[in-house]
């Protein structure tokens, strides 16, 4: 999604009650977010900057940079919270039977962490619907491009005959996981790759992925609004847990494709 146009004027007005963040300057509690009746629900702080030690303290609160290309950097944390319980992922029939094509198909590959680089910058191209523009901007792809290396951005990809079809993005701080964006070059390509990494977390007991914001893709693959106290502290307690290995193994397409069920 892109980000609320805020114009200069709108800005100017929300300085005295919004606080503008200085380089390593500690951020507010998420609560002081505005509410439903601001201009723009969920906007928390702006300025700052997009280095590695402030991201993870960010997303360690909850908090992430939303903004285009033509504003500051600015820093949400909504209530309610969009996220998806890997528990209740909606594996509908369709989908069902295209990840056991998949799963079967030996040109057929998850990879998690191979191209990075190329699955955050698609992301940054892939046209959304009703959006003329993208809050990936290169400041974006060059702060999580760096998180990357850091060991706290990942990728899953779908690759296919070679060729990479689809892939996602997330920031993982312990078994707190994050989900960024998507894109896909190929039918179905980035619901692989979500399947993918519902299936990767719940082989390491990581039972919630952060999805920001709802929308009516998201909630059609099972993801639901909670409070974001409750998320913040669900936060808190999964991003002091020791970090998994982030590799995807085949035999985990069996948590959501056991076997000996039906393929139709």
């Amino acid at each position: 999604m892109k980000p609320p146009s805020l114009s200069s004027r709108v800005m100017q007005s929300a300085r005295p009650s919004l606080p503008w963040l200085t380089p390593g300057a500690p951020f507010p509690r998420p609560e002081r977010a505005w509410g439903v009746l601001d201009p723009a629900p969920g906007l928390l702080a702006g300025g700052g900057t997009l280095d590695v030690d402030s991201l993870t303290r960010a997303y360690a609160l909850g908090i992430f940079p939303w903004f285009s290309e033509d504003q500051p950097i600015l820093w949400w944390s909504p209530d309610p919270r969009m996220v998806l319980h890997t528990d209740e992922f909606r594996l509908h029939h369709s989908l069902r039977k295209t990840l056991r094509r998949f799963a079967a198909d030996p040109r057929c590959e998850i990879a998690v962490d191979r191209s990075f680089s190329r699955v955050i910058r698609a992301c940054a191209r892939s046209p959304r619907p009703g959006q003329s523009g993208t809050w990936i901007v290169p400041a974006m792809v060059q702060a999580y491009e760096a998180l990357h290396e850091a060991g706290f951005a990942h990728s899953v990809e779908t690759w296919i005959a070679g060729q990479l079809a689809g892939g996602l993005y997330f920031v993982a701080l312990g078994q707190a996981v994050f989900g960024e964006s998507m894109f896909t070059r190929m039918p179905d390509a980035s619901k692989i790759a979500l399947a993918a990494l519902v299936c990767l977390s719940r082989q390491h007991g990581i039972g919630l992925i952060d999805c920001q914001q709802n929308t009516a893709h998201l909630a059609s693959l099972g993801a639901r609004e909670i409070r974001r106290k409750i998320f913040v502290a669900e936060v808190a307690r999964r991003s002091r847990l020791a970090a998994p290995r982030w590799r995807f193994e085949p035999v985990y397409w069996q948590h959501l494709l056991p076997a000996g069920s039906s393929a139709a």
